[in-house]
């Protein structure tokens, strides 16, 4: 819509109001990152702030928004001289997930450079936000190498553009804003540290909040220009305080008491480097500036912390989110009024809310692992931690701690999206061969170039040193690095493996396989089995955290329908392949391979399986095996028979081990590892690497 809803009718999110004006008022603060479900004004709060910004002045005819006082030396569509320009609202520039990096950071005409020698330079998104807002929703969406191009020029306050030593720079100084849902995946912690602030928001349980939310949004879509009118005295005053703000920051003084309990908050909780001191610090500036003030005071400090802080103590994706305020309290409180100057002796703001800290863990549950009618190695198990629950079913068990797994990777050359777990043709990587561009070239193939026009130079009359290159000679690089895959992990939670001791080991594995799965950029999916049947507990998703919470409370006993798992993750993988078929699966089998339970007929996974049913069982008592075993492994050779990738972690133990784990292996066309072996730093898991082949179709037995 042309008219934005008003910044100052956005209800409740002060917070998230508070982060976005202090980057208003100084942009050196780093931007802001907001996470929070969907639903919650995330975008309208944004696109609200637009409006808010100040008007810049601006070269006339400038792509690239020099200021006229101060135009930039190096601009591509300079020099300019200065002197007077015109005027122009600040822009909002958003960044679409699917962009490009061409349309990024800007297009350079290879073509016309190598043929003519001229340095054709179109624009990107970055150049556009040059001086105003670029607005990325959905930022961990985007492409690894995308945010880095993207954070690389928010720091540097420039960006580059290189294409076979052809370098173009500009100016690039925004007011960078993200926005995200944490369950469709977190961003690196390195990415998460680039941004200066960030904020949690959620939808108000108050029904009074809620019933203002929904009247203002009707009243704005009803009507938004008269709407807008009805707060155009709010957005004026904030306008014009933001404006002083900004006059009023360069007189703010940090003094070194509130520089010492910067540190001293920063060290107290343990983040790494120095950046997290530096965003403190500008904060609290352009705090003590929006209050009106010359002097930071404790309250700026405390409030700074609560901003910059909680995303850059999150090392792995399963640390939870926030800030221990008592902590934050007792930080400030012992190092506050050591200012020699007499600006440190503030008390810390007593009415400031505490109780914020993470609840305290609890120890490990005592209840016992459940008997299995019917696996009697289950039973023989569950005789080691006491009596099971009522129902055969124990009570979760908590997960042990995770380790730096061996890579599983998936056989073959894929094209699915940017990662770091298989090979892949890509965008970017180590050049592999070359080929005719199909469409705007853009990674040239210099060599294979030369190559094919040399034969004609003859023929183009060259004189001279001079090569003469046409669009035909031109050769676009072909590049080979790693994608992101599907890692759908099958997890056997029957009564054979409910021994306490082992199932923490088995949820510590898996949870080491989740962790690695985040920092190679998969989706990852869980299924479960136990009893009778088998559930998708998590969709295929880019949230592992969401997966590791899933597996904290998974459940486990009763006797083992493997084949209902392996149909299940099945039927998962068919419906991800519609929704993303160049994302290739990797299933692993969490399981000891012993199956005491069919349930695979009933399941409706699949007609073509359940049709093989009266086979299946008549193959079984063929060859002596049971119909729980036989149904397995149709349903295994199902999964081989498309080419699907896996694994098994043999989680079998004790002194007398049957192979269980190892023959489903075979039967799936995929690798068995044992628990010890999944470690990367293992002796047995360096010399067995999990490698495929090209498999065919086999034959239901």
């Amino acid at each position: 819509m042309s008219t934005p809803f008003p910044f100052t009718a956005v209800v409740g999110q002060d917070d998230l109001r508070l982060a976005l004006l202090l980057n208003a008022v100084s942009p050196a603060v780093g931007g802001v990152l907001v996470r929070g479900e969907k639903g919650t004004a995330k975008s309208t709060a944004v696109r609200a702030l637009s409006a808010l910004m100040p008007q810049v002045d601006v070269v006339a005819g400038c792509r690239f928004s020099c200021a006229p006082a101060s135009p930039d030396p190096a601009c591509p569509d300079g020099p300019h001289e200065p002197g007077t320009g015109t005027r122009r609202p600040a822009r909002m520039v958003e960044l679409p997930v699917g962009a490009s990096e061409d349309r990024l950071v800007g297009a350079l005409d290879i073509e016309r450079a190598l043929a003519e020698g001229v340095k054709a330079f179109e624009p990107g998104l970055l150049a556009d936000a040059h001086r105003g807002i670029l607005y990325v929703d959905e930022v961990n969406l985007l492409h690894d190498h995308l945010v880095d191009l993207l954070l690389d020029a928010a720091a540097m306050g420039a960006s580059y553009v290189e294409r076979e030593g052809v370098s173009v720079r500009h100016a690039a100084r925004f007011l960078l804003v993200g926005t995200m849902n944490p369950e469709e995946g977190e961003l690196r912690p390195q990415l998460l540290d680039r941004f200066g602030l960030t904020v949690e928001v959620a939808a108000s349980r108050e029904p009074d909040q809620r019933v203002e939310v929904v009247r203002r949004r009707l009243a704005y879509d009803d009507d938004p220009d008269a709407f807008a009118a009805r707060w155009a005295d709010e957005e004026s005053a904030v306008r014009a305080r933001i404006v002083a703000a900004r006059e009023l920051l360069p007189s703010v003084r940090l003094g070194d008491g509130a520089l010492r309990q910067i540190a001293a908050t920063c060290a107290a909780f343990e983040v790494d480097g120095m950046r997290a001191d530096i965003v403190m610090a500008r904060t609290a500036t352009a705090l003590a500036a929006w209050a009106g003030r010359t002097e930071v005071l404790a309250e700026d400090v405390r409030q700074a912390a609560l901003l910059a802080l909680p995303h850059r103590r999150r090392r792995n994706p399963f640390d939870a989110p926030g800030l221990d305020e008592d902590k934050l309290d007792e930080t400030l409180e012992e190092f506050g009024g050591q200012d020699g100057e007499g600006d440190g002796d503030d008390d810390p703001d007593p009415d400031g809310p505490g109780g914020g800290g993470q609840p305290p863990q609890d120890g490990p549950d005592d209840g016992s692992a459940p008997e299995a009618p019917g696996d009697a190695p289950a039973q023989a198990e569950a005789g080691e931690g006491g009596q099971p629950r009522a129902g055969g079913e124990q009570s979760p068990v908590r997960a042990s701690e995770p380790f730096r797994t061996k890579v599983l990777s998936v056989p073959g050359l894929g094209e699915g999206a940017a990662g770091r777990r298989s090979r892949a043709r890509t965008d970017h990587g180590r050049t592999t061969g070359s080929r005719r561009p199909q469409g705007a070239l853009t990674k040239l193939h210099l060599a294979a170039t030369v190559q094919a026009a040399a034969p004609h130079q003859r023929a183009r009359g060259r004189s001279g040193r001079g090569l003469v290159v046409r669009r035909d000679d031109l050769r676009q690089a072909t590049r080979e690095g790693r994608e992101g895959n599907l890692v759908l992990f099958v997890v056997d939670a029957s009564g054979s493996m409910a021994a306490r001791q082992r199932m923490s080991a088995v949820k510590g594995a898996v949870l080491s396989l989740l962790l690695d799965a985040y920092q190679r950029r998969d989706k990852v999916g869980l299924v479960t089995f136990r009893g009778s049947a088998a559930e998708v507990a998590l969709p295929p998703t880019s949230s592992v955290d969401a997966a590791a919470a899933r597996l904290e409370s998974l459940p486990t006993g009763g006797r083992t329908p493997l084949a209902a798992g392996l149909l299940r993750a099945h039927e998962v993988l068919r419906i991800e392949r519609l929704r993303d078929a160049a994302r290739r699966p990797l299933v692993v089998v969490v399981t000891d391979g012993r199956a005491t339970e069919g349930g695979a007929a009933r399941s409706g996974s699949s007609q073509a399986f359940s049709s093989g049913g009266a086979s299946a069982r008549g193959a079984g008592r063929a060859t002596g095996e049971s119909e729980p075993v036989a149904l397995a492994g149709r349903a295994a050779r199902l999964l081989a028979a498309e080419g699907v990738a896996s694994v098994v972690v043999d989680c079998e133990a004790g002194p007398v081990r049957l192979g269980l784990a190892g023959r489903l292996a075979g039967e799936l066309g995929g690798t068995a590892v044992t628990l010890d072996e999944l470690r990367a730093d293992s002796i047995a898991g360096l010399v067995r690497d999990v490698q495929g082949t090209q498999r065919t179709p086999r034959r239901a037995a």
